[in-house]
């Protein structure tokens, strides 16, 4: 067996281990709670940075909805129990490496996000159809299906962050030109802080499988970004942000960083339009993109 391939399946299986562990052992009745909040006050994240009387932190639904579009980093917040947030959109990339010329269009680029069992707890669905146009030959087709988990992990506390992690993996069923073939399981850690009313900050760093576009040989694929968030009214916010991918072992794959930015605008405390645009900061990068997406809370 591919040792890189037995690697990534015991991830996975300690990923499912991990969660089913944290679902049995979340206490149940007074008196297997030993600190925090009492039954009737559920806590927000799974676990503080200090333990009190309360926990603090987790999904406000009084406050308008947190989305994890349009940047690439995900929020670090969950939606809530109960609470079911849909997010898509469409996105246009451009890129010319001097020998061929590719124009995408990816739409509709929907994130289904469901509170499940606890606050803390979301499941994660997402789709997308893709089309491509190299030069003269055009590709059009739907992607693998993403599933995923996000786990809110603590609040913040002073300049502690406020922490989510997310087992994802993507399952081949998409049409040829853009399936992996194989299941491509990997791990999301994001991590945020409030720094003010007006500016907040955070970053992700994540590692997934993923399968070289010229040999078809697995590889380990890392990213990392960093993004700050600007509110400039209470319903016009802007973004600013760096993000980047890492190859490890790949044959052909090559580093890229991009830098992007854009503006979100509350329609309501449920209803979000965005629109933002980036540029490649290397040769191997797409040469820029733009895009636009709506995001919906229903509660």
């Amino acid at each position: 067996m591919d040792t890189s391939l037995f690697r990534w399946k015991r991830l996975l299986q300690l990923s499912v281990s991990l969660l089913w562990l944290i679902v049995a052992t979340m206490p149940t009745t007074a008196q297997e709670q030993r600190y925090g909040p009492c039954p009737c006050q559920p806590r927000g994240t799974l676990f503080q940075w200090s333990y009190g009387t309360s926990f603090s932190g987790g999904p406000d639904l009084d406050a308008p909805l947190v989305t994890d579009r349009p940047d690439f980093t995900e929020a670090s917040s969950t939606v809530g129990v109960g609470v079911a947030q849909l997010e898509f959109g469409y996105t246009y990339a451009f890129d010319n490496d001097g020998t061929d010329q590719t124009i995408g269009h990816s739409y509709p680029e929907p994130l289904l996000r469901a509170g499940i069992l606890a606050d803390w707890l979301e499941l994660r669905v997402a789709w997308n159809y893709a089309t491509d146009q190299i030069n003269s030959v055009r590709l059009s087709g739907s992607e693998d299906l993403y599933l995923g988990f996000k786990i809110g992990l603590t609040p913040q506390e002073g300049l502690l962050p406020e922490m989510a992690l997310i087992p994802q993996m993507t399952v081949p069923v998409g049409a040829d030109a853009f399936t992996a073939d194989e299941v491509l399981p990997g791990l999301n850690w994001i991590y945020g802080w409030q720094v003010n009313d007006f500016l907040s900050t955070a970053a992700s760093t994540q590692f997934n499988r993923a399968v070289d576009e010229t040999t078809t040989s697995a590889y380990t694929e890392w990213a990392q970004s960093w993004t700050f968030a600007y509110s400039l009214t209470d319903r016009l916010g802007a973004y600013t942000e760096w993000f980047a991918f890492f190859p490890h072992s790949a044959d052909t794959a090559k580093p890229e960083n991009y830098f992007n930015g854009g503006f979100t605008v509350l329609l309501s405390d449920n209803v979000q339009w965005d629109i933002r645009a980036g540029l490649g900061l290397n040769d191997a990068a797409d040469d820029y993109f733009a895009g636009t997406g709506l995001s919906i809370r229903f509660q």
